[in-house]
Order: structure tokens, then sequence, then C-alpha cells
């Protein structure tokens, strides 16, 4: 974690191909090799959460569940539980992810798979239980939860009858006998998921390139977690949220972001030894090399709203207890291989926790030029403790920012960047430059995309996520410039 390393962020579902969103197959390889030619070291992705309404990666069912639309079938064809004549696929795009006509197409499809398996079980049986059993401590209620949001047609848990809703050991054993081939099957999906990303995981460290992935500090009201461990949650006497998360008015938002996801228990978690805390970072570090937390300062103090208001203005800041979290994590495990997501509304309290677990920080050159050479975003004020990035899934692509800046903070990018794309080209530059210790492009600004190409606009529930590249898009040139970027810099 000590050595200048650079890489690139994309999300899987970004990748190409013909499955209505990227997946975990050959494109996956092929950006790994692509990586490794252009001398880069870390592929930064989004959280790979099964998602929920909205496609969002920070909205999911589970916080340890693998999202099944990206597995890919193909894969599927040459374990032998799929032939070619199956993978006729409609006629998706290939410049915008279509998640809803997939995940159509694709469900039957895995439906076919789990049926060919259980006809033929034998070269995977033992592997397969074994996944059961050491994924037990979630699967077995992620399973149920999601084969029960089938059964009740897609309705949220806190809207189930209240025999299953309040989880009554009776109704729980009832419910895990009648939908037993449908929990099966989720559990089986599973395990497809897990044993492609794991070989697609081992096929990247083996070529020297680690994958930072990420976690969002909340979890969505309906979901798994939730259901299954309501007390660690600020929920009524009918399991409704009393409280939900988001962040006040800022640079983003005039009336802040409402999250809606309810709020943590933070007391009840510390009686609970933090046991979900634990198990889900410990979870995560076994997914991936490194694990940025998404809004870190939520550890240190959270903005809390009451849940019947319409905008995140009326909330109020609440302490959470991050710091004993993260010394039992240490102490039990030796090490904290986390970045602190720390944008945004940030305090000397957040920054003290951050630095007092060694953690690296994150800076976004976008936010450079608000003010004046001191910013705190500008590369000369960097320690080399961060991981700087043109921008961050939730910015504009750095092209469109770029045509979109105004007045003073417009006169500033010219003096340090130049006009047009030569201030493109010099912002990648001024990343790789810097101090900081990892640098992290985008793909959008590696093929030098405009606004068309953005990833996410805060607040917004619908319409995002759905960005992907074509390899006829990258040119030799940028490969090219990426790697002598990276000798150039000792990255």
């Amino acid at each position: 974690m000590n050595k200048r390393k650079s890489g690139i962020l994309l999300h899987i579902t970004s990748l190409p191909g013909d499955e209505g969103n990227g997946t975990l197959g050959k494109n996956a390889y092929q950006f790994v090799d692509f990586l490794v030619k252009s001398n880069q070291k870390l592929w930064q992705i989004l959280p790979l959460g099964q998602v929920g309404y909205g496609d969002s990666p920070y909205q999911c069912y589970s916080a340890f569940a693998g999202n099944i639309q990206l597995i890919d079938l193909e894969l599927l064809v040459k374990d032998g539980w799929l032939t070619k004549a199956d993978l006729k696929a409609p006629a998706f795009s290939i410049q915008k992810a279509d998640f809803e006509e997939a995940r159509k197409w694709k469900l039957p499809l895995l439906l076919k798979v789990y049926q060919n398996f259980q006809k033929n079980t034998a070269p995977f049986i033992s592997e397969y239980f074994y996944f059961q059993y050491e994924h037990k401590w979630w699967l077995d209620d992620f399973a149920l939860f999601m084969a029960l949001k089938d059964y009740f047609k897609g309705e949220s848990w806190n809207k189930w009858p209240d025999e299953i809703k309040f989880r009554k050991p009776e109704a729980v054993a009832q419910y895990r006998e009648k939908l037993k081939d449908t929990i099966d099957f989720r559990m089986f999906t599973q395990w497809l998921f897990f044993r492609q990303w794991h070989n697609l995981k081992k096929y990247a460290n083996e070529k020297g390139i680690e994958i930072i992935g990420d976690v969002p500090l909340y979890v969505s009201t309906d979901s798994a977690d939730v259901w299954s461990n309501t007390d660690i949650f600020h929920l009524d006497e009918d399991l409704n949220p009393t409280h939900v998360g988001g962040v006040p008015p800022d640079y983003f938002s005039k009336t802040g972001q409402l999250w809606g996801n309810p709020v943590f228990n933070w007391q009840r978690l510390e009686e609970r030894q933090f046991d979900w805390w634990i198990s889900r970072l410990r979870f995560n570090i076994n997914m991936f090399n490194l694990v940025r937390i998404d809004h870190f300062r939520g550890l240190e103090s959270y903005w809390s709203v009451p849940a019947n208001e319409k905008t995140a203005i009326n909330g109020k800041w609440e302490a959470a207890k991050g710091y004993q979290l993260l010394m039992k994590f240490k102490h039990d495990f030796g090490s904290l291989p986390f970045i602190a997501e720390d944008l945004g509304v940030i305090t000397p309290e957040v920054e003290k926790l951050r630095d007092d677990m060694h953690l690296m920080g994150i800076k976004v050159l976008q936010f450079a030029f608000g003010s004046d050479a001191k910013n705190e975003n500008l590369p000369h004020n960097y320690k080399p403790n961060f991981l700087v990035c043109t921008g961050t899934h939730d910015n504009d692509t750095t092209l469109g920012w770029l045509n979109s800046v105004k007045g003073k903070e417009k006169k500033m990018v010219r003096q340090y960047l130049g006009d047009g794309e030569t201030a493109l080209t010099n912002a990648i530059e001024m990343v790789f430059a810097s101090t900081a210790r990892f640098a992290i492009i985008p793909m959008q600004d590696i093929l030098r995309l405009g606004t068309e190409a953005r990833m996410n606009i805060p607040g917004t529930a619908t319409g995002n996520w759905g960005w992907r590249f074509e390899w006829k898009q990258l040119k030799t040139e940028q490969q090219l410039n990426l790697k002598e970027l990276s000798e150039k810099y000792n990255r």
C-alpha cells in the first residue's frame, strides 16, 4: 500500500459485451490485460451487490450477495450448463446498459443452468456445498429474503404479513420449506457469481493488478440485512425507519441529499461487539485487495433526518462509533486495508479518525479550482497518504466539467490546466504527477468523453449507471500515454 500506483475506475457493468450489461466474462479479462499493457496497477470498481430499484450499486438487497446480472453466460457454456444456442440474445444496446431487459432475458437462462446442474451435480457438488457452508451466516437469510420477495410480488419486507415480517420462528421454518426450490436457486446463483468473481480476481492479482472494491456505509431499508438485523437500525415498533441517512446541503445539492437508508443504532452495534460490521468488512477484504469505505465520515458522525421529511435540510449530526469499530477490527485482524472516502462536509474529527487509523483519504481534482492556491484539493497541497482522481462516479466527466466551469473557477482552471482538450490532458498528468500515493482516472476521461458518458447524477433516482464503453473507442495512443505517465511519475 506504500508504493506509488495508478489505475482506472471502471465498473463491471460498463464493460463491453453482448449480454445487456458488462459481466465477469472475457471482456473483464481483456480489461485486466489492457491495464497490464498500460502499466497500471489498480482497477477501481463500484459495489458488486444485488441491485434493487433504480439499479444503483449503492442500493442493494444485501451487503453481501453478488449481483447475478454480472454472471457471464458464455463462461457457463464452457462449464457445460448451457449451449451456444441458448445464448441467442436480443439486440441489446452496446452504448448503454439495458438492465431491465437484460434481467428478463438472463433470469430464465440462469434457471436453466440450475436445472442442468441438478441433473449432473457430481463434478461440482462438494464445491457447491462448501460454498453454502462457508457463507451460511448471510446466505440463508438472503436466499429466503429473495424467495419471499418473489412470493410477495416484489413487496418491501416491512409490508409482508406480520408473522414473517417479524421473523417468528415457526413462520420462518414454514416459508423455508414452502419456498425451498426458489431458495436453492438463489443460493446456486450466488455460488455462480462468487465462483466467477474470484476467478477474475485471481487472474488480475496474478497479473499484478489489485482491485479496489467499494463498501457503501448504509444498506437499503428493503434488504436482507435490515430484515434479519432489525435491532441494529433505528426502526419503530412496526419496523419502519424512524430516521434515515443523507447529507446536508453541499456542492451537489442545495437541499442536501436524502438517501432514505435507515441509520445505524451504534449503541446496539457496540453491545453486539460490532459483529455485523466486522463480518462485513472482513467479507470485503476477502473479496478485494483494498476496500473504499463510501461516506467514511458517517463512521465518525452521520446526518440523521426524520423519516417523514421530504428533503435532507432538517437533519442533525449524530455521533457514530467508527473509532471503536475500526480499533476492534485492527485488534482482531491486524491491519486496515481501507481507503476513506472523505469527501463532502469533513470536520477535524473525521480527519483525525482517518489519520489515527492511518487510512488513505481521497482528493478530487475537479474540486480544486473554486478558491485560490491554498485549496486543499490542488496537488501541490497534498500529503502523500491520499488517492487522487480527476473525478468520481458522482462527478461529470472531466471534459464535461471543463466545458461547464464559469467565472472565477474557469479563470483558475485556465491558469493551471490551459484550455479545451489540452486542459484534460494536463488534468490527467497533474493527477499522475501529484504526491498522492494512488492516482485513479475514470475510464471516461481516458477516452476523452463528455457529459453524455456521465455515470451518475446524485439526487436523481433513475437514468443512471448505464454508461458503457466499446473497445473501438480505445486507441493505442491512449494505452501508450498511460504507460508513459506511469513510468514518468514512478507509478
